[in-house]
């Protein structure tokens, strides 16, 4: 069946149609040129696929292991690159779930499953997120949720789109549910390395033996247009499924994107690039924490993670409603709604993305629209 449109794509479509001044909704980090990368490229590379192996260019995997911390649980047989953690999700998800089986999903959260368990048929069962505990995902009621029916719990984490970090405390809690019925977890940690709270995020597949890892060169890089991302697993027998489930989709890797990330993955240049995105990371969340603590119409839990947040909107219109009329002349600037999140009253504040004097652009235009509703 046709996968279902949902708020989240149709407000980026929307946004991307209207083509604002601003924007401050995004959670990439700050992308470096092409021009940075190119001293390292062998100028004699073949525009096909390097053939080195089905999972990924050998060197790349390596290179996660290293620099995201896997390599005292995992080898570099656990790691198959894919387009992005996009792929990666989709890859798991469409392999272990069927119509009928139970998907636990944390809410507010990454909407990807949400939308491939409807298309897929399964039934999904949704885990809250408390707003006044600083959106805790509610650990007793994912407990009771976990039935034998239960494939996989999915969590973003850190979260998308709140910035909160579960420990490894919660995450031993999960695994004890999951493991009760064999089910998966699958744990989409894009948003690694740039934790603020000193709190590092625990890594699923190092954790659990039907523990799921993804993420990708992204956020924390801001190499979003590489598509190089990566899912790591003791489940070997999953991963060689998902191997056959992507030679019969994307079939094999961007091989320029294998070779600048891996690149970018080198331990003489990952963490410089990381110490940058943080400290840029860090300076834009603490610019948007104090917009919203200057304006009475918002509040938020700012984030312990990421480039975003959800700011709740204390005005006698929706959020719908306020994102709609920000994009229009003559603020001509895109922050999405919350209903992408089933939080209606609510806007997702995101400090990445764009330039500097784009971001502050664009709270100056948030503070004039703010201002005319009050």
């Amino acid at each position: 069946m046709p996968v279902p449109s949902n708020s989240f794509w149709e407000q980026w479509l929307t946004a991307h149609r209207a083509k604002p001044d601003a924007c401050v909704t995004l959670s990439l980090s700050p992308p470096p040129p092409l021009q940075d990368f190119l001293g390292e490229l062998d100028p004699c590379l073949p525009l096909d696929w390097s053939g080195e192996d089905y999972q990924g260019l050998p060197s790349l995997r390596e290179n996660v292991l290293d620099c995201y911390g896997y390599r005292f649980a995992c080898s570099v047989d656990d790691v198959l690159i894919t387009a992005g953690s996009q792929e990666a999700n989709y890859l798991v998800l469409t392999q272990l779930l069927g119509p009928g089986d139970e998907l636990v999903i944390d809410t507010p959260g990454w909407q990807q499953p949400l939308v491939l368990a409807r298309q897929i048929g399964a039934v999904p069962r949704l885990v809250s997120r408390s707003e006044e505990s600083g959106w805790a995902l509610d650990i007793d009621q994912l407990e009771e949720l976990v039935t034998s029916r239960t494939k996989v719990i999915f969590i973003c984490n850190p979260n998308n789109p709140t910035g909160r970090v579960e420990d490894a405390a919660t995450l031993h809690r999960i695994i004890a549910a999951a493991d009760r019925v064999g089910a998966h977890i699958l744990s989409d940690e894009i948003y690694r390395g740039l934790e603020w709270m000193g709190k590092e995020t625990p890594r699923v597949a190092t954790m659990y033996d039907r523990g799921v890892s993804t993420g990708s060169v992204s956020k924390l890089l801001g190499l979003q247009g590489l598509r190089t991302g990566w899912m790591v697993t003791r489940d070997r027998k999953l991963l060689a499924e998902a191997m056959v489930l992507r030679e019969n989709t994307s079939e094999i890797m961007n091989v320029m994107g294998e070779r600048i990330a891996e690149i970018a993955l080198r331990p003489e240049r990952f963490g410089g690039a990381v110490e940058r995105s943080r400290a840029i990371g860090r300076t834009r969340i603490d610019l948007l924490d104090r917009f919203v603590a200057g304006q009475p119409a918002l509040r938020w839990n700012r984030p312990a993670a990421g480039l975003l947040g959800l700011a709740h909107l204390d005005l006698p219109i929706t959020a719908d409603n306020f994102a709609e009329t920000l994009l229009a002349a003559p603020y001509r600037t895109f922050v999405i709604s919350g209903t992408a999140y089933a939080c209606p009253q609510h806007l997702r504040l995101g400090a990445g993305g764009v330039s500097l004097t784009e971001f502050k652009l664009g709270l100056e235009r948030m503070a004039q629209l703010l201002a005319a509703c009050a």
